[in-house]
C-alpha cells in the first residue's frame, strides 16, 4: 500500500492493465494526468495525435489489431466531445476501448464553467458503461471495472470521467493483479446445443455466415473444423473478414448490398443459415421479409439482445462463439453435401467479381496490393466506395487483418486506425485505403505519423467526388449531383510532403505496382494519391428496399436498359 495522487493512481491501473501505448491531446482539466504519464514515460509510450478524434481512432484501431483494450485520452469539454465519433465507432463494431476524459473541480461542476460538459452523460448512449470519478477513493477500482466491462462479453468502449481536484488529492493506493476475463459460457444451454445440432444434421442445403463475432472470440480455427464437420460454403460480413480464409474454396465473399451474387444467391437458396457472431445489419439482409426466407436461421451470440432482433430464427445458441463451436465439433458427425456445394461452385463460376481492366480503377489497385503482400498485412479503411472494394478484392487470410468502421461508416476512420493497428504490430505492413473525400475530413494526422515516423501507407482512391453518394445519385439521384463534386486544386502530394510524409502520384495502371513498392520500401508514412474515374461504381449492388437475391450488376443494367 502507498499513498499517491489521483493522477498517479491512474497511471498505475494503465500499467496493472498491460497498457504500453495511449494515444491523446492533453488540456488544462487533465494535465495533472499527463504530469504522472511524462514521469512514466519509459514504461507507457503515449502518441500525441493532431486532433482528439484521431486518438479515439487510433485507439479502436489498436485494439482491433491486437485484441487488447485500447486507450485514449482528452481533456474536458471540446476535446472529450471530440471523441465522440470514435466512442460511438467503437460501439457499434464491439471494439474495447477505455477513453478518459478529465472534468472541473467537483465544485465547479453543473456552473457552466470553463470547459465544462456532461461527457458521461453524452456517451451514455453510445458506450457499454459510462463513469464520472468524483472520489478519490472510487477512482482505482473504477479504472478497474472500466477495464473489465469493455473486453467481457460483447466487447465495448467504457468512458472514464475524472474531476481535476480527483487527479490531485491523495489516497491509498494498493496494486492489484486483474483477474482473467473468462469466455461467456454461463448461457450455453444442453437443449439448445442438442437443437442446433438436430438442425445441422437434418439440413440439405446449410450455409454458414460470420460476423465480427467469430474475429472477437478468436474462433478461427474452431470455424474451419466446423465448416468440414458441416461440408458447407462459407460467407461473411464486413466484421468478420479473415475470420475464415478468403483463399478458401468454400469462401463465397460477402453478404448483404454489395456482396457477391454467389453469397446472397446461396443464402437465399439455403435450407438452413448458420449465422455466428452476426447481428443481421440492414446492410446484410436487405429486405428482411424476403431475407431467406426458405431457410431456417440458427444464430449463435455472446449477446442474447441480438437474437429475433432484427431476423426471426428457429433457434439459437448464445455464448461465447469458440466456445459454441468446440461443443459442435464434438458433437456433429461428417456432414456429406457434395451436391450443395459443387451448386455453390458453379454460382461462383457463373458470377465472378468483374471490373473494368482496360482503366486505371480501385478494384485494380486492391489486387494490385494483394498481389504485393501476399495476404499478410494489415488493411485499414475509410468508408465509401474504396472500402467496399478493399472488402470484394483483397483476400484477408487471417483475423485482425482487416479494420474499418463497420456499423457507424466513419469517413475519416481509416488513418487514425491505422496509426493505431501499426503502433501495435509494429512487424506487420499497415495500408490504409481511403476516399479523397474520407481523407480531407482527417487527413492531418498524416503529420502525427510522420512525427513518431509510423510507417503507415494511405492508399487515396482519388475521384474527386463522393464517390459513393455519386453512385447512388447516378443509380436513383436522376443523376443530380448535389454536393457530391469536389473538384479543387487541393494537391495530395503537396498536402502529404508539407507535413512531412513522402507523395506518390499515380494516374496509370502501369504506376501502380511501383508506386507501392517505393512505399514499402520508404520506411516512413507515404500518402499514395491513385486518380481514377469519378464514374467507377461499386458492384454487385441491393437497391435500398431490395431482396439481397436482386443483386444487379452493371451488365444487368445494361440488359434492362436495352429492353
Amino acid at each position: 500500500m502507498m499513498k499517491l495522487t489521483g493522477a498517479e493512481i491512474v497511471v498505475e491501473c494503465l500499467k496493472e492493465q498491460g497498457v504500453d501505448t495511449v494515444f491523446g491531446y492533453p488540456g488544462g482539466t487533465i494535465l495533472n494526468i499527463y504530469d504522472a504519464l511524462y514521469k512514466h514515460s519509459d514504461e507507457i509510450h503515449h502518441i500525441l495525435t493532431s486532433h482528439e478524434q484521431g486518438a479515439s481512432h487510433a485507439a479502436d484501431g489498436y485494439a482491433r489489431a491486437t485484441g487488447k483494450v485500447g486507450v485514449c485520452l482528452a481533456t474536458s469539454g471540446p476535446g472529450a466531445t471530440n471523441l465522440v465519433t470514435g466512442i460511438a465507432t467503437a460501439q457499434m463494431d464491439s471494439v474495447p476501448m477505455v477513453a478518459i476524459t478529465a472534468n472541473v473541480a467537483v465544485d465547479l461542476l453543473g456552473r457552466d464553467t470553463f470547459q465544462e460538459v456532461d461527457i458521461a452523460g453524452v456517451v451514455m448512449p453510445i458506450t457499454k458503461h459510462s463513469f464520472i470519478v468524483k472520489d478519490v477513493t472510487q477512482l482505482a477500482d473504477t479504472l478497474r471495472r472500466a477495464f473489465r466491462i469493455a473486453i467481457e462479453g460483447r466487447p465495448g468502449p467504457v468512458l472514464v470521467d475524472i474531476t481535476k481536484d480527483v487527479t490531485a488529492v491523495e489516497t491509498e493506493y494498493t496494486p492489484q493483479k486483474p483477474a482473467p476475463v473468462l469466455p461467456k459460457v454461463n448461457t450455453i444451454k444442453e437443449a439448445d446445443i442438442e437443437n442446433a445440432v438436430k438442425l445441422i444434421e437434418r439440413s440439405k442445403r446449410p450455409f454458414i455466415f460470420v460476423g465480427g463475432g467469430v474475429v472477437i472470440s478468436g474462433a478461427s480455427e474452431e470455424l474451419r473444423e466446423f465448416v468440414e464437420k458441416v461440408d458447407a460454403p462459407v460467407a461473411d460480413t464486413l466484421m468478420g473478414k479473415g475470420a475464415y480464409p478468403g483463399e478458401d474454396a468454400r469462401y463465397t465473399g460477402m453478404v448483404g448490398m454489395h456482396g457477391t451474387k454467389t453469397s446472397n444467391l446461396g443464402i437465399t437458396k439455403s435450407d438452413l443459415l448458420i449465422t455466428i457472431g452476426a447481428r443481421f445489419s440492414d446492410r446484410v439482409t436487405g429486405n428482411t421479409k424476403r431475407f431467406a426466407r426458405d431457410a431456417k436461421i440458427l444464430h449463435i451470440d455472446v449477446d442474447a439482445a441480438e437474437i429475433n432482433k432484427n431476423v426471426k430464427t428457429e433457434a439459437s445458441v448464445i455464448g461465447d462463439a469458440k466456445a459454441v463451436l468446440k461443443i459442435l465439433n464434438d458433437r456433429l458427425t461428417k456432414q456429406d453435401h457434395h451436391e450443395w456445394v459443387a451448386e455453390i461452385e458453379e454460382m461462383k463460376e457463373k458470377h465472378p467479381l468483374t471490373y473494368d481492366h482496360e482503366m486505371l480503377t480501385g478494384p485494380f489497385v486492391v489486387e494490385t496490393l494483394y498481389k504485393l503482400t501476399g495476404g499478410d498485412a494489415i488493411v485499414t479503411t475509410d468508408v465509401g466506395q474504396h472500402q467496399m472494394w478493399a472488402a470484394q478484392f483483397y483476400k484477408y487470410k487471417k483475423p485482425r487483418t482487416f479494420i474499418t468502421s463497420g456499423g457507424l461508416g466513419t469517413m475519416g476512420y481509416g488513418l487514425g486506425a491505422a496509426m493505431g493497428a501499426k503502433t501495435g504490430c509494429p512487424d506487420v505492413p499497415v495500408f490504409n485505403i481511403a476516399g479523397d473525400g474520407c481523407f480531407r475530413m482527417n487527413m492531418n494526422e498524416v503529420a502525427t505519423a510522420a512525427r513518431y515516423n509510423i510507417p503507415v501507407i494511405e492508399i487515396v482512391i482519388n475521384n474527386h467526388v463522393l464517390g459513393m453518394v455519386r453512385q447512388w445519385q447516378t443509380l436513383f439521384y436522376g443523376k443530380r449531383y448535389s454536393s457530391t463534386i469536389i473538384q479543387d486544386k487541393v494537391d495530395f502530394v503537396k498536402v502529404a510532403e508539407a507535413m512531412g510524409a513522402k507523395g506518390i502520384r499515380v494516374t496509370k495502371k502501369e504506376e501502380v505496382e511501383p508506386a507501392i513498392k517505393e512505399a514499402m520500401a520508404a520506411g516512413g508514412p507515404v500518402v499514395i494519391d491513385v486518380q481514377i474515374d469519378c464514374d467507377d461504381k461499386v458492384f454487385p449492388m441491393v437497391a435500398p428496399g431490395g431482396a439481397i437475391a436482386e443483386a444487379f450488376n452493371q451488365e444487368d443494367l445494361d440488359k434492362k436498359e436495352g429492353n
